[in-house]
């Protein structure tokens, strides 16, 4: 008998097989860092598009596109959420005099990592574009909690987070 006369079925180059893996690699997507996800579904839809296809090429650039897709909606989402982490913090300073504390709580609508901490205004901030104030706030982690420092601003919405935010990961320290 030829090699490919008989195809392989469901035995373990079969359908069910990929199909197996699919479910696995899809389960597991989850217990992945978010760095890794546009990777995963990068390769999982190069790998069904060349295999519909047959052909490495556009399996190539199925993936490439998809991988290049999926970060920047992970990106997009990420910075959503940290957006609304600092709105957050800047309405809870905001109605606080100088010198108050309170705690904040964002509840974000997928349920993971929702935060909580405590703020405190430590001052205003005299220029003549809006009125500022320079806060510390925490972030609970377990038992312990780690205190950051930013500004806020207000303006004709709100306050509103004014801290400037690096562009790029590498300037360590400088951040």
């Amino acid at each position: 008998m030829a090699v490919g006369e008989r195809r392989a079925g469901d035995r373990a180059m079969g359908r069910l097989a990929v199909r197996r893996a699919l479910l696995v690699t899809v389960a597991l997507l989850p217990l992945a860092g978010c760095n890794t996800v546009p990777a995963i579904v990068g390769v999982l839809g190069g790998a069904a598009a060349g295999g519909a296809s047959a052909s490495p090429a556009v399996g190539f650039a199925v993936g490439i596109a998809t991988a290049t897709a999926t970060g920047v909606a992970v990106k997009y989402y990420g910075k959503s959420r940290q957006h609304a982490e600092q709105d957050a913090i800047a309405r809870v300073a905001g109605a606080l005099p100088i010198g108050g504390r309170a705690p904040w709580r964002i509840r974000h609508y997928v349920p993971l990592g929702d935060e909580d901490g405590e703020i405190s205004v430590l001052g205003a901030i005299v220029n003549p574009l809006a009125p500022c104030r320079s806060i510390a706030f925490s972030v609970a982690d377990g038992p312990r909690e780690r205190w950051y420092t930013a500004d806020i601003c207000r303006r004709v919405t709100g306050w509103q987070w004014a801290s400037a935010e690096p562009a790029v990961p590498r300037w360590g320290y400088l951040q």
